[in-house]
């Protein structure tokens, strides 16, 4: 018998960015490079896992500004084009490191890795990355679970809660296009919670959801087993706590594995060191250099940074994954003797953390797949929902208002460089409430459009991701350009139906831009 149950959780989420308009953006990139580093890596993972019938169990989630790029005809083409692109580069270093025995190794390593990601995405999978984790679903190896449809933070949404609601409910609609089902659970985004959201999660059918630890540990009543039970809200819902412990081996800045010296340096790339002349013969000139994922260095923990060693990695990779077994059996063992019910431990990592920022990260999840299956029985592999369905009986607990951010609370999303945001998106929710409400018998189809595409705006406006880049500092021009894009053009399409007017060039360039969840359905804003 298993002492208790692990649940890994991957997070898949980037913010929408398309842009038609330009022949080469570089914000695209982040999907690309998560494409190429992060979901082919774990999609090949699972799927060599699963023809060698190791068991497992995965949660994933891949939220629907994310399932709806990785489906849209025109980034597929253009995330094609950069393996291509990363595959012509890697073919001219081969040539460049000739003369120098490691840098040559390191070269033919990133060689095969393009031309192979190349060829699983286009002959494998058929370019189809959400058709492949759906079919990973269908066989049973991992869940798939739902988010907010853009992101939104929830709880700076609660003055409109008509807003929160339609988040949740235009995410459950996506979900069930990309899926055939309907989701059984959802990821907060932040993990920010308020208690208004359980009811709104019961009206979707949702089964479970996750907040940080305080959120569960400053609940009312006391929670009986700390994090390690799920609680019934008391709208039905049932709620995990995220443990810190697990979490921290791997995020810790000073003691996460991630930063061992042996590991590939991020920032070490060849798009930012190499003469821009010799990049331009693959890359664009756009005017901006841009991270190609070829990278020759190691972490080293020196200012001087050693060539990277791919064997080293590997090696650094199955020690650490051993220790995380390691770990997991005595943080069970010790749970087992305190406490009266099979124990769960909750671990949620930002998918992204896997092949692009962390790039050993996929081997090292493999490797403690393998040994989590293999080498112990202290613990087995499971999922959120897997576990409710096997202990149906639970504590009622009221969760307080929480989230994975700094300080635990709101910080990260209302500071004082993006708090003007909020009256902007406040005002915009309320307009769409009452535009749906009043407009919701229309027969027109040019108004049917219109309210679509308001809530589309409305929707890409209130992504958390904007206000988390103006308070890290990171992209804040295009974070806050975005923010006041989609306001402006809310405004613009608000005021052409109040108006009664039909412009149908205005619409039709809005629709042509930000053309997400082709079928949304405005009326969950009623």
């Amino acid at each position: 018998m298993h002492q208790g149950s692990l649940a890994i959780l991957l997070h898949a989420h980037l913010p929408w960015v398309r842009h038609p308009e330009h022949g080469d953006f570089l914000e695209e990139d982040w999907l690309y490079e998560a494409v190429a580093e992060c979901y082919i890596p774990l999609l090949r993972m699972l799927r060599r896992m699963a023809a060698e019938k190791v068991p497992l169990r995965l949660t994933f989630t891949l939220t629907p500004t994310v399932c709806a790029m990785l489906r849209d005809p025109l980034l597929v083409a253009r995330t094609e084009r950069y393996l291509e692109r990363g595959l012509a580069l890697a073919e001219m270093e081969l040539d460049r490191t000739a003369r120098d025995a490691a840098m040559l190794e390191v070269a033919r390593h990133y060689h095969a890795s393009f031309r192979d990601a190349l060829h699983f995405y286009r002959k494998e999978i058929g370019r189809d990355v959400v058709g492949a984790f759906a079919q990973l679903q269908e066989d049973g190896i991992i869940e798939i679970i739902t988010c907010a449809a853009t992101h939104g933070f929830l709880p700076l949404m609660e003055v409109v809660p008509e807003a929160m609601r339609a988040q949740i409910l235009i995410g459950c609609d996506q979900y069930r296009e990309c899926f055939g089902r309907d989701p059984g659970g959802i990821w907060l985004p932040e993990c920010g919670y308020v208690p208004r959201i359980d009811s709104i999660l019961q009206e979707a059918n949702l089964r479970w959801f996750v907040v940080d630890a305080h959120g569960l540990m400053y609940g009312e009543p006391r929670p009986r087993f700390a994090i390690y039970s799920p609680y019934f809200t008391p709208a039905g819902p049932a709620v995990f706590g995220r443990d810190r412990e697990s979490s921290k081996q791997v995020w810790s800045a000073r003691e996460g594995y991630p930063g061992d010296p042996a590991y590939r340096d991020f920032y070490r790339d060849i798009g930012m060191e190499l003469p821009e002349d010799y990049l331009h013969a693959v890359l664009p000139q756009t005017g901006h250099r841009r991270h190609t994922g070829i990278k020759y260095h190691r972490i080293t923990g020196t200012p001087h940074k050693e060539v990277y060693n791919r064997p080293w990695a590997l090696a650094a990779a199955d020690h650490h994954a051993g220790d995380f077994l390691d770990s997991r059996v005595r943080q069970f063992e010790h749970l087992a003797g305190i406490l009266p019910v099979p124990p769960i431990v909750l671990s949620p990592f930002d998918a992204e953390l896997f092949g692009h920022w962390w790039y050993e990260g996929p081997e090292f999840l493999d490797l403690f797949l393998r040994k989590a299956a293999y080498d112990q029985k202290t613990f087995r592999l499971t999922t959120p929902g897997d576990y409710l369905r096997e202990n149906p009986t639970l504590q009622m607990v009221s969760p307080s208002p929480s989230s994975w951010g700094n300080k635990g609370y709101w910080e990260v999303w209302l500071d004082r460089c993006n708090s003007w945001i909020y009256p902007h998106l406040h005002s915009a929710a309320r307009r769409m409430t009452a535009a749906a409400r009043e407009h919701k018998s229309t027969r027109s189809p040019f108004t049917r459009r219109t309210l679509a595409q308001l809530a589309r705006e409305l929707l890409l406006a209130q992504s958390s991701d904007w206000a988390f880049l103006m308070k890290t500092g990171t992209a804040v021009d295009y974070a806050t350009r975005r923010t006041k894009d989609h306001i402006l053009r809310f405004n613009s399409l608000h005021a052409m139906l109040e108006s009664g007017a039909q412009d149908e060039a205005l619409l039709a360039a809005c629709e042509h831009r930000d053309n997400l969840f082709p079928n949304i359905n405005w009326k969950h804003y009623l």
